[in-house]
C-alpha cells in the first residue's frame, strides 16, 4: 500500500473543469488522484489544501524554537512548532507527493512558500553540523525513495525548458531546490499554459496536460506495482529486464 500526500495551493477554490474561472492546478491534481484511486483504492491518501488553509508564516519565535535542540525546548516552543511538526510528519509518511502549484508572478503562491518554510526543518528533513568538514548540511530524506509530482499552470506561455520565458519560471526550479535539499530528487511535472489568453491555445494546452497526467499516472502505477511485487523495487526489476 502506498501513502499519497495530495496538496493543492491555488487561491481559487474550485477546478477549471467545474468553474469558468476555476483552478487549472486543482483540475490536474484531481484528475491525477481520481485515476490513481481507480486502480489503487486501498492506498492511504491525505489531502492538504494550503491554498484555502495556508500554514502560518515563519516568525522569529519559530526560528528560535526550530533551532533549539528538542530536549531543550520550552512548552511555548513546542506549541509554536506544532503545525510545522504535523506537516513534516505528513511528508515523512508519504511515498508519493502530488502538488498542485500555480505560477503567481513567476513563482509559487505565498501559501505554498509558507508550506515549504514549515517542512524544511533542521534535524527533521535536513541535517546541519557546523563541525563537519566541507559541507555542514545534508538531506535526511535521501534514502526514503519519495516521488514528487508538480502540477502547475501559467498565464503566459513558453516557460518550459529551452523556451522563451524559461529564465522567468521560478516555480518548478524553486520547488525542486527545496525538496532536493531535503533529499527528494525524483520529480515529475506537467503544466498548463495560455491561461490569460483563454482561447483555443488554452483549450489545447489543457487537453495536452490532461493526456500527460494520464500517461504519468499509468507509468507511476506500473512502477509502484513493480516495486511492490519485486524484491528490491522497480529499479531491480528494470535491471533484470535489461
Amino acid at each position: 500500500m502506498a501513502k499519497v500526500l495530495h496538496i493543492d495551493s491555488s487561491a481559487r477554490a474550485g477546478g477549471s473543469e467545474q468553474q469558468r474561472h476555476g483552478s487549472h492546478t486543482r483540475r490536474l491534481s484531481a484528475r491525477f488522484m481520481a485515476r490513481w484511486r481507480a486502480v489503487r483504492p486501498g492506498d492511504e491518501v491525505l489531502y492538504r489544501d494550503v491554498g484555502q488553509h495556508p500554514p502560518a508564516p515563519v516568525t522569529g519565535q519559530w526560528i528560535h524554537a526550530a533551532f533549539t535542540k528538542p530536549s531543550a525546548r520550552e512548552p511555548w516552543m513546542k506549541e509554536t512548532l506544532a503545525e510545522s511538526d504535523a506537516l513534516v510528519d505528513e511528508l515523512l509518511a508519504a511515498d508519493l507527493i502530488v502538488a498542485g502549484v500555480p505560477m503567481y508572478n513567476f513563482n509559487v503562491p505565498a501559501q505554498f512558500k509558507a508550506y515549504i518554510d514549515n517542512i524544511v526543518r533542521v534535524g527533521r528533513t535536513f541535517g546541519f553540523d557546523r563541525s563537519r568538514a566541507g559541507e555542514p548540511y545534508w538531506p535526511l530524506l535521501a534514502e526514503a525513495r519519495k516521488k514528487l509530482v508538480i502540477l502547475t499552470s501559467r498565464g503566459d506561455y513558453g516557460y518550459g525548458r529551452g523556451d522563451r520565458l524559461e529564465h522567468m519560471n521560478h516555480v518548478e526550479p524553486s520547488i525542486r531546490t527545496a525538496f532536493g535539499y531535503m533529499g527528494i530528487t525524483d520529480v515529475e511535472s506537467v503544466a498548463i499554459e495560455y491561461d490569460e489568453f483563454g482561447d483555443e491555445r488554452l483549450k489545447g494546452s489543457i487537453a495536452t496536460a490532461e493526456r500527460q497526467v494520464d500517461a504519468l499516472v499509468d507509468r507511476l502505477l506500473w512502477e509502484w506495482s513493480t516495486r511492490e511485487a519485486v524484491p528490491g523495487g522497480a529499479e531491480h526489476a528494470l535491471a533484470v529486464a535489461r
